[in-house]
């Protein structure tokens, strides 16, 4: 569990602060969940669970994006890159 709850406070990108201010906890708190010498109450476990499914679903719509932005913009794209490549 202290893995999951350290991969998703970067997954979303929070500071051990703004972390635990999300779920009620002081930053100290937030590192002994991460370190593995406590753990959240079931409901904040709940919440993160609810945060962690928002997190990945926001990272497959961002990828299905990019994906979309390649097909889309493919060939322009890479000799955009190609040319600013070639400048430095």
């Amino acid at each position: 569990i202290s893995s999951e709850i350290a991969q998703l406070r970067k997954d979303l990108g929070l500071s051990q602060v703004e972390f635990g201010q999300l779920f009620g906890s002081h930053f100290m708190t937030v590192s002994k969940w991460e370190r593995g010498i406590a753990t959240p109450s079931s409901y904040q476990f709940a919440l993160m669970q609810q945060f962690r499914q928002t997190a990945d679903v926001r990272k497959v719509e961002a990828q299905e994006e990019v994906k979309k932005l390649l097909v889309g913009a493919g060939v322009v794209a890479a000799l955009l890159w190609l040319l600013s490549q070639s400048k430095s």
